[in-house]
């Protein structure tokens, strides 16, 4: 029995276990292939003869750089580690500036592209690097195609190297470097080992309510990313069945077409999942109308383990044949859960899908804790709208004296790639600092209530928590994005984008004869007065001291092309903030 203490031990676990003909699902030319356990390992075997023969060492460093998540990916993330070197994943949608930086404090020797547009970033690059060759998963004239290594690897002569290599792989050697996207500065390479990201893997498994080896995943958010990728492990122990999404605007289609049982999200792709069905809802008539927002409503109200008593529960049946069946049939039918990650789900949410049959289970983590600290689980009551769930097996989680939540366990991060003095600052012995703020209520469900960091001041004083406020102003429909401001100013007050879409509708049904250009949108007296009605809404679940007095609109969306958000869709506040340092400055002088 294969004992499961590095990452390339996952697959071989599964071919023993779970074999499955549908391991890895990837489409190309509008055909999904599938990829078998043992095709997968095959391929990865040979990956790994070819690297030997191309003179990698262990602790050799090669960076991946996917436009999408694939299986290319997968085998080609097991090939590297089976050698003791390094799996080194870049966001695809950095600079190319950025790349040179990551590919040269890594000193990534070779380089694997998914497609044309990430080989032209490298080029620009490539000779003020240590790269000696690139490789492309799609076929691209010019650049050599990653198959090659497949035929350099053919011959398993050298098998048995690959085996000693193996070998020599301890659970607490170096696996991965993953580059934070970072709010501010340049990217820190954080340094996880095997046994870090493989026991988090395990200890997380109980938590994911999948059936062995009977479960489709939808796959898209990028797996350069420590959630999605260990999520990828989780699922291949489970012996579950992984479809790679083509692209985040394919999802509802792809869904059609797989039926998955399970996929992991950020609230933001939520929260436009959920724009787009009130947009829909609003363009009804009549009874129907009345009935879609009839459900909405009880969906609001929805408490898990029928906490609402019987009379709720059997109208929320009625909801759910008349108008949630049709949300899920949106998705393909079967999913039933959803695990949310990266940032803060708004409560509503997680109501409105739980009553939908489609369970939000939020989670929490950092890159440098592998990442899963905690994540809610329906069964065994281990669910609590509005928390992160229970910390996992094995890590602790302590509240420092300032609120700021701390962590230990194996989980925890072997340090900053060449920056002892930053992974020293984050760590007082074992435990590690996480920069969030959070408390453990009396049943031991975590919730995180803010980033230390982006806790202010006001002039006179008064501290101001801004997720707090954006999470509760983002169930607007009229607001797509929020930043509250005025650290060392009189006043709270707010950047916001305006939900575009869903105003340019409310200008239709209005007929009120205003541009829908995003510039007419923003600088419209109509459309500021009535997003101030859903400013006064919302201020009065908040104290005076904290209650937003006055925003402006930015005229453009915010969009990680535009640098106003972090791959990982965070909002980079210095950033913003600077961009619209105009119209910060119109609210406080």
């Amino acid at each position: 029995m294969t004992e499961i203490t590095r990452l390339f031990d996952f697959p071989y676990y599964q071919l023993e276990n779970k074999p499955n003909k549908s391991a890895l699902v990837t489409k190309y030319n509008g055909k999904w292939e599938h990829t078998s356990t043992q095709e997968y390992i095959d391929k990865a075997n040979a990956i790994s003869r070819a690297l030997l023969r191309l003179g990698i060492q262990k602790d050799d460093k090669i960076a991946v750089i996917s436009t999408t998540n694939r299986t290319e990916w997968n085998i080609l993330d097991i090939g590297v580690l089976q050698t003791g070197a390094q799996n080194i994943p870049v966001y695809p949608t950095i600079s190319a500036e950025d790349y040179e930086y990551v590919l040269n404090h890594s000193e990534s020797i070779y380089c694997f592209v998914s497609d044309a547009e990430v080989l032209e970033k490298v080029r620009i690059v490539q000779a003020n690097t240590k790269v000696k060759e690139v490789y492309s998963f799609d076929h691209i004239e010019g650049c050599k195609h990653y198959s090659e290594l497949f035929e350099l690897g053919k011959d398993d002569s050298n098998q048995a190297e690959v085996e000693a290599r193996k070998d020599a792989v301890l659970p607490n050697d170096l696996a991965t470097i993953i580059y934070t996207s970072g709010t501010t500065g340049k990217p820190k390479g954080v340094m996880l080992s095997h046994w870090n990201i493989t026991s988090n893997a395990l200890d997380s498994s109980p938590r994911v309510p999948l059936v062995d080896g009977e479960n489709r995943i939808l796959s898209f958010l990028p797996i350069c990313h420590i959630f999605e990728r260990l999520l990828i492990y989780v699922y291949q122990h489970a012996g579950a069945s992984i479809y790679f999404a083509e692209a985040i605007d394919k999802i509802g289609d792809n869904a059609k077409e797989i039926n998955p049982n399970l996929m992991s999200v950020v609230p933001r792709l939520l929260e436009k999942v959920f724009d787009k069905i009130m947009l829909k809802g609003e363009e009804l008539t009549g009874i129907k109308k009345g009935l879609f927002f009839w459900a909405v409503g009880l969906g609001e109200k929805w408490e898990p383990y029928g906490a609402n008593g019987a009379w709720y529960e059997f109208k929320l049946k009625i909801a759910n044949k008349l108008i949630f069946s049709k949300w899920r049939e949106a998705l393909g039918g079967n999913l039933g859960t959803m695990v949310s990650g990266s940032a803060a789900l708004q409560p509503r949410l997680a109501r409105i899908f739980g009553a939908a049959k489609m369970q939000v289970m939020e989670g929490y983590g950092l890159t440098e804790t592998s990442p899963v600290v905690g994540v809610g689980v329906y069964k065994g009551n281990g669910y609590k709208v509005g928390t992160v769930g229970k910390p996992i097996n094995n890590v602790e989680v302590k509240i420092a004296e300032d609120g700021e939540v701390l962590i230990k366990g194996p989980n925890v991060m072997l340090g900053y790639y060449k920056d002892p003095e930053k992974t020293a600052s984050v760590m007082t012995g074992d435990y590690f600092h996480t920069g969030d703020k959070g408390e453990i209520d009396a049943e031991g469900f975590l919730k995180i209530t803010g980033r230390k960091k982006e806790m202010f001041k006001t002039s006179g004083g008064k501290y101001v928590i801004p997720p707090l406020l954006e999470n509760d102003m983002k169930q607007s429909l009229f607001i797509e994005q929020i930043m509250v401001v005025g650290e060392g100013e009189k006043m709270p007050a707010a950047l916001i984008q305006p939900n575009f879409d869903f105003i340019r509708d409310w200008i239709d049904h209005k007929q009120n004869g205003i541009g829908k250009t995003e510039k007419e949108i923003s600088s419209s007296e109509l459309v500021i007065n009535r997003i101030q009605l859903e400013i006064d809404k919302y201020n009065k679940n908040f104290g005076k001291w904290e209650q937003i007095k006055r925003f402006e609109l930015t005229p453009d969306v915010w969009s990680i092309d535009g640098g106003h958000l972090t791959p990982t869709m965070k909002m980079k506040r210095a950033i913003i903030k600077e961009i619209y340092k105009d119209l910060y400055e119109k609210i406080y002088r």
